[in-house]
């Protein structure tokens, strides 16, 4: 069974979306040489590793519009492949044709298994929200947070995650500089 891991981009002060719930000041970062151009901002995306994805419906529909997926529903593919896509939300939502995503109600511990058998013996990587991610910090199925923090401070907005988190279920276990941000993986203990 493959790890279940958080892996996003936060704020200085701790909010992964502003109060628009854009995340526009996050591509607003100037990049380094080195670093991926705003055309290929996905390629170093943790998708690569990660055999099924899970993200809630504020996410989604941020990621339909911001990669104009309904205009191009080729886009979702070009994006994700066939891989597996469980979005949580309480509504109906639009879905691109022919891709793999499918629409979650209810609970996260309700859906553990099935989402588990979709990624086979692959990672899944929790895109967001924060609070969608608590859960299953709070279902004890969290294994891994990555956090790349944005040289932003925002007034408000979506908090990375909407939970207490003592620091003894989490430990540090790398440190790194990418250009202008700071890159922090931390395990998450006794999930």
């Amino acid at each position: 069974m493959g790890r279940i891991f958080f892996d996003t981009a936060t704020s200085m002060n701790g909010f992964i979306a502003d109060a628009d719930h854009s995340l526009q000041w996050l591509f607003d970062v100037p990049q380094e040489p080195s670093g991926p151009s705003e055309k290929d901002e996905w390629a170093d995306s943790p998708m690569a590793e990660a055999a099924a994805i899970v993200m809630g419906s504020t996410t989604y529909e941020w990621l339909l519009a911001h990669e104009n997926i309904r205009e191009s529903p080729g886009r979702w593919t070009e994006l994700f492949g066939n891989k597996p896509v469980h979005v949580f939300s309480t509504r109906t939502l639009w879905v691109p044709p022919e891709s793999a995503v499918r629409v979650v109600t209810g609970h996260v511990s309700d859906e553990l298994d099935r989402m588990r058998d979709a990624a086979g013996d692959g990672d899944i990587w929790l895109v967001g929200g924060g609070d969608l991610v608590g859960q299953f910090f709070d279902a004890g199925a969290l294994d891994a947070i990555y956090l790349t923090v944005a040289p932003v401070v925002l007034a408000g907005g979506a908090p990375l995650l909407p939970r207490r988190i003592e620091s003894d279920r989490l430990r540090l276990v790398g440190v790194r500089q990418d250009g202008q941000f700071a890159r922090l993986e931390y395990q998450v203990v006794g999930a």
